[in-house]
């Protein structure tokens, strides 16, 4: 089980990472130096959770960061550390309640919408949960509107490096598995361009699996400012912008139809701003 320590540990990892992604975004704004536009800012919001069960107990709560600027149309940063009891409904689905509907739950969840249509949008999370049974999950994911070989061929390359220093036999399983997770069925297409997805990653031994959780997290701070400075001046058309709408479609689909991130956050009484900061700020159906 997780020890106090660990969980101090684990949020306290998480909020730092969410300060330095932030300050990275703030930094490409602040590059970017649009003619009209005003480099974004995070706004940062806190939260608390409600125990549904015992309106005196503490549920834990969370931290909402949120940018609207000139490269990131909307790009939202959360972390969160909610704990309590699963409903009687929802606890059957969760490992480890089946007798005791008790959790624990530390995570960053972030997904980010650029304003160029060449710039890919992106969503990473990593995260630990604690019942009866602990484990983590996690993973990133790119989503294109205009793929280009050379993001794409990166942003796998560094993820593979990732799992290569922790789990070297499973970056295929971990990309397949993202692969099959962000996937429409009723369009029977591709979210995006993948990444990797793990989830009830426990090998008993905590340290471990933390290390490789944090090195995602590293991927992904290195990884995606590259890629956005790639394309950071390509200039596009309003057709261009279009499709960019049509994907983001595509993925509002998705999350509110598949995501189970999303599922769990609306179940568990989490803050539903923040669960729903992940849907693109403007959208179209052709």
């Amino acid at each position: 089980m997780t020890t106090d320590l660990q969980k101090h540990d684990l949020q306290a990892w998480f909020q730092s990472l969410q300060k330095r992604i932030c300050k990275a975004l703030e930094d490409i704004e602040d590059e970017y130096k649009h003619p009209t536009l005003l480099p974004g800012r995070f706004d940062f919001k806190s939260w608390k959770r409600d125990e549904p069960e015992f309106a005196d107990r503490d549920g834990g709560g969370g931290t909402m960061a949120l940018l609207r600027g000139a490269v990131f149309e909307k790009a939202g940063v959360n972390v969160s550390t909610v704990y309590g009891q699963f409903s009687p409904e929802f606890a059957p689905q969760i490992p480890g309640c089946d007798e005791e509907r008790g959790f624990w739950a530390s995570g960053l969840s972030l997904v980010i919408h650029p304003l160029n249509p060449f710039v890919p949008a992106v969503h990473m999370n990593t995260r630990h949960l604690m019942t009866s049974q602990s484990w983590f999950g996690g993973g990133a994911d790119l989503t294109p509107t205009f793929e280009f070989k050379e993001d794409t061929h990166d942003f796998h390359a560094g993820l593979r490096q990732a799992c290569d220093q922790h789990h070297p036999d499973d970056y295929a399983k971990f990309k397949l598995w993202c692969d099959e997770y962000f996937y429409l069925p009723h369009r029977q297409e591709p979210r995006g361009v993948g990444g990797i997805f793990y989830d009830y990653l426990d090998t008993g031994d905590f340290d471990h699996d933390f290390a490789f959780t944090r090195a995602v997290g590293e991927a992904f701070l290195d990884l995606y400012p590259k890629i956005v400075r790639r394309h950071l001046h390509q200039p596009w058309t309003a057709d261009d912008k279009y499709q960019q709408l049509i994907k983001r479609g595509r993925y509002i689909e998705f999350n509110l139809l598949y995501d189970r991130g999303t599922l769990f956050g609306l179940k568990t009484g989490g803050n539903v701003e923040a669960i729903l900061m992940s849907l693109p700020p403007v959208a179209s159906w052709p």
